[in-house]
């Protein structure tokens, strides 16, 4: 009998996500039968609190957390990394007989992201605009990949801070600064990234005036959908290499399928055949 697994994805405005291709394909790449549904709360006429106590009921093996639940979601589950307790966001979960247990493989993801297009090259000094769910994750992630400067721009100083004090508290060599304009932080930053939603589906424009983009030499944007958001277009257009945030997207899918089921994958044969579902979409 096929091993079945019943996954899925809370977030809103999550209509375009390929969450549940990567995850099918993923399945049947290890000869396993996955479903993956979306739930969004405001379409399912409950609250994030009531969408998770679902899953529980429904018999979810696990679930993906996007944006803007990742911060509450860490409320509802055990998280026995220590690094993720210090992220404060999970953006997986895994239900358990003893309970649901929380981890973040946008932390993972994103070095894995950046690693597959800069290689070893160093961040050099980084702007970070947003300072939620993803962006804490991908905080933690530039602390692993030996950011010595990081710049934080929030319109909640109060969680920039927040993440400032957590950040410190693991990479206490690391230089952290709260900024209110994102155009002088990213006077002499090397990396510039955008972890708001502005730029998403629904949420068009740009968080940083292109003129700021003159100087740095690569750019993340950790919306995938669209892929080519004005963010990078812009980033392109100044010459800086891009990061997309299809390749956050594809390598926390990859780790998360490893917690959800267990077994790994090819992981070029994956991006290969999941590329080609989307494009033919």
């Amino acid at each position: 009998m096929t091993r079945q697994l019943k996954l899925g994805l809370i977030g809103d405005n999550i209509a375009r996500s390929r969450a549940n291709v990567l995850h099918r394909l993923a399945g049947a790449q290890c000869g396993l039968e996955v479903s993956y549904d979306r739930l969004v709360p405001k379409l399912m006429e409950r609250d994030f609190d009531g969408v998770f106590d679902h899953c529980i009921d429904a018999g979810f093996d696990g679930i993906n957390i996007t944006y803007p639940y990742k911060e509450r979601a860490a409320a509802r589950v055990q998280v026995d990394d220590p690094l993720v307790r210090a992220i404060g966001a999970v953006n997986t979960v895994i239900f358990h007989a003893d309970g649901p247990k929380g981890f973040n493989t946008d932390h993972s993801g994103f070095m894995a992201g950046y690693r597959a297009v800069r290689a070893e090259k160093s961040t050099g000094p980084v702007l970070m605009i947003g300072t939620g769910g993803v962006g804490k994750a991908v905080a933690f992630g530039l602390a692993g990949l030996g950011t010595r400067c990081l710049r934080l721009v929030d319109r909640d100083l109060a969680k920039a801070e927040k993440l400032a004090e957590a950040l410190q508290a693991v990479a206490p060599d690391m230089d952290i600064s709260i900024w209110i304009s994102a155009e002088k932080a990213a006077e002499g930053s090397a990396g510039l990234i955008n972890c708001t939603p502005v730029g998403m589906v629904g949420h068009e424009g740009t968080p940083l005036d292109p003129a700021a983009m003159a100087g740095a030499e690569w750019a993340f944007d950790a919306v995938y959908t669209p892929v080519d958001t004005q963010f990078l277009q812009d980033a392109g257009a100044a010459g800086l290499s891009i990061i997309s945030g299809w390749e956050l997207f594809f390598h926390q899918g990859v780790h998360a399928w490893s917690l959800f089921s267990g077994t790994g994958v090819n992981e070029g044969a994956l991006r290969h055949s999941l590329q080609q579902e989307v494009e033919t979409a």
